[in-house]
């Protein structure tokens, strides 16, 4: 009995030394590119019906009922590769990305065909080709028709056949493609009607638009590729809204009216394919119009209502119509400081405010069949969170439907009683679990995964700050492994800081990523804050820097960094600061303005002057240069170079299209001028940002000049 307590007790402490063990683990600078260590989540998750949903495992189509907990696999590439070679299309490597069209057929778009295939039949049909090259590809399910683009024109299959929508000879008129720079929400150029009848489409003139030089030094002789971007102030493009009839070629364009440099957001159809709105927002973003035109004959109708703000309108979703009553629709609008959900007519008439509070929608998800009540994501009770709501027409009254802290995803079924919660927290990598529309929990689909449970990662907290007139500050704080609070750590703080941006959140850990994490596990604290001027805080919080981009985010990243030195085991001789984009502004902002504070800056694709950046975001921020000329000499970096000292590292994309590579440059020139030394460092094959495996270089660079300079 006393050798089998003896073997017992050797069995147990083996496995918690193997434990043990395995929870030591320290992250590589190789592991950061591994995508085992990232959280799973079900690929290509969707309701097949109001009962059934799907999502892809390893080339196969699985299936639940909301009625079992049992997974059933319904369909495979080798059976998908089994039809089309009956069409005598060559076998695909993986399952394509696929939309369920009805409860038995799914629909996929491969090598210039548009395929149905039918799950009873075990049958692939081509319902429409198209040219394989051609970009921007806009497939619309009811008809099968598809358009896309090549170079600068419109393209329409149609069963086959290809229609030329526009022929413009002038490469600098590009039709078909996104325009304004992918701001005001717009992320393409073609708009099929609801019923699939009548394609809108922009067209955008740029010939007034300045060449800017890119250079592509893969040639024997360096080419120039000439790219248009207009600059702050300067002359922008023209954009028209063009609608093409493929029963009849016939193309008109909508009468959207002077000036010309407006910008034409947010088209919508009517349910009845008869009429077009548009968000039409003038250069200075601070009025916007919602116009309603005639679809047949381009004529204007009327004006829906106008909404103004003294800093900046940004109308970013379209029109969402009832189907039970097409003469109401559900507009968002941040008019009263938050960004909520309001009912109203086609004649423009407010109908009702449906929801409200010192809080964001950030989605709006649709309504039940009925169309009795609006589900939609907000940022209530907490800015760091998303819950799941429903807010009922008629009455108003409001229903919550998650609990658990973290941030949902959800996915409705098409009968609106039964959804999918993904919950992303700190704590919880990626969790999907069913529910019914009363909340009730009806099982776990997919169970949570920590993909870094063998790793030994430093404790993440959340640390609210206030700014001095009030606001609460965000931040998030990573101490390194192994702890020991009577030791004196160095600091890097990783901004970001502009608008649009969101970087301390309750998702998985805390929003930071692998990069971080292992920068903690080398012995560094390691700090972010999203300061005034981010998103999902409200107008107020977020327009606050405007005319003045750097100032009131520079104070509050200071407000983090004096509470990084109240720390005993902060050593406040030894803080860096890295960021890129906007957060190489900010880096670059707190290194020159608070000299002796930061030892030393890494920073890529940097704003230097906000004069060299493009038109619409320049402008909704900062105004023109004519306009506002205080505002951009107090915002440009080349005016405090004479204040830099210690270790700075510049970084910039030589392709990037973004954020010109000129910044950098005409910094580096000045750096020069004065005396000052910087290190400098080029990606020539990218734009605006490092990704693939080149990434891994980026974090090499990133780690070795802080552990040999900070």
């Amino acid at each position: 009995m006393a050798l089998i307590r003896l073997a017992s007790l050797l069995v147990i402490l083996f496995i918690s030394l193997i434990s043990a063990s395995a929870q030591e683990k320290l992250l590589s600078i190789d592991d950061l590119m591994n995508r085992k260590l990232y959280p799973a989540s079900l690929s290509n998750l969707q309701w097949r019906d109001p009962l059934t949903f799907s999502w892809t495992v390893r080339n196969k189509i699985v299936q639940q009922s909301v009625k079992s907990a049992t997974s059933d696999t319904i369909f495979s590439l080798d059976q998908l590769n089994e039809a089309l070679a009956a069409t005598g299309m060559d076998k695909l490597k993986a399952l394509p990305s696929y939309t369920w069209s009805t409860g038995n057929n799914f629909t996929f778009n491969r090598d210039g065909k548009y395929i149905i295939y039918d799950l009873l039949l075990k049958k692939a049909t081509i319902q429409n080709s198209f040219d394989s090259a051609g970009e921007n590809t806009d497939i619309e399910p009811l008809t099968g028709r598809v358009a896309y683009t090549k170079e600068n024109n419109l393209f329409v299959s149609d069963n086959g056949s290809k229609l030329a929508v526009t022929n413009d000879a002038e490469k600098n008129i590009v039709n078909g493609q996104s325009v304004h720079r992918n701001e005001f929400g717009i992320d393409k150029g073609t708009f099929w009607s609801p019923k699939g009848s009548l394609l809108a489409f922009y067209r955008m003139d740029q010939t007034m638009v300045t060449d800017y030089p890119l250079v592509d030094i893969n040639e024997r002789i360096a080419m120039v590729k000439n790219m248009k971007y207009p600059m702050a102030g300067m002359p922008s493009h023209h954009v028209t809204v063009g609608v093409f009839n493929p029963e009849t070629s016939v193309v008109i364009f909508l009468k959207t009216g002077e000036p010309a440099e407006q910008y034409l957001t947010n088209i919508s159809w009517s349910p009845d394919e008869k009429y077009i709105f548009i968000a039409v927002l003038n250069r200075d973003q601070d009025h916007m119009w919602l116009n309603k035109y005639d679809a047949s004959t381009g004529e204007f109708v009327k004006t829906l209502f106008e909404e103004t703000d003294k800093v900046y309108v940004e109308p970013l979703h379209g029109l969402s119509f009832l189907k039970t009553d097409p003469s109401r629709f559900i507009w968002e609008s941040r008019r009263d400081g938050w960004n909520h959900l309001y009912l109203y007519d086609t004649e423009g008439n407010l109908l009702k405010q449906l929801t409200t509070g010192n809080w964001e929608v950030t989605d709006f998800l649709g309504m039940d069949p009925k169309e009795t009540k609006v589900f939609f994501l907000s940022t209530d009770p907490d800015p760091l969170e998303r819950h799941f709501y429903s807010v009922v027409l008629k009455s108003g009254k409001t229903t919550k439907y998650t609990s658990v802290k973290g941030t949902h995803s959800i996915f409705i079924s098409p009968d609106g009683k039964y959804f999918i919660d993904r919950l992303n927290s700190i704590e919880v990598g990626s969790s999907y679990e069913l529910h019914n529309d009363k909340a009730m929990k009806l099982r776990s689909v997919f169970e949570n995964i920590n993909p870094l449970k063998d790793y030994r990662l430093g404790e993440t907290s959340f640390i609210k700050l206030k700014t001095t007139d009030g606001f609460d500050l965000y931040s998030r704080l990573i101490k390194p492994v192994n702890f020991d609070s009577t030791r004196k750590y160095p600091v890097l703080i990783y901004v970001y800081g502009g608008p649009h941006s969101q970087l301390v959140s309750d998702t998985w850990l805390a929003g930071a990523g692998l990069f971080l994490n292992y920068m903690a596990e080398k012995g560094y604290v390691i700090f972010t804050l999203d300061n005034r001027g981010t998103s999902n805080r409200g107008a107020g919080f977020e327009q606050c820097v405007h005319r003045q981009l750097g100032k009131l985010e520079m104070e509050d990243q200071m407000t983090g960094v004096e509470y990084l030195k109240s720390l005993p085991w902060v050593d406040t001789g030894r803080i860096g600061v890295d960021g890129w984009s906007y957060g190489g502004f900010m880096t670059l902002t707190l290194k020159l303005r608070n000299p002796g504070v930061f030892k030393v800056a890494t920073c890529g694709g940097p704003v230097i002057d906000w004069k060299y950046y493009e038109v619409m975001y320049g402008e909704r921020y900062m105004d023109t240069p004519g306009q506002n000329p205080e505002g951009y000499r107090s915002a440009c970096l080349l005016n405090y170079i004479d204040n830099l000292e210690g270790k700075l590292l510049v970084m910039h994309g030589g392709q990037d299209n973004t954020v010109v590579w000129q910044n950098s440059l005409q910094f580096i020139q000045q750096c020069i001028t004065a005396g000052k030394q910087v290190d400098y460092f080029v990606y020539p094959n990218y734009e605006h940002n490092v990704g693939g495996k080149d990434r891994l270089h980026l974090f090499r660079k990133l780690a070795d000049y802080y552990d040999q300079n900070l």
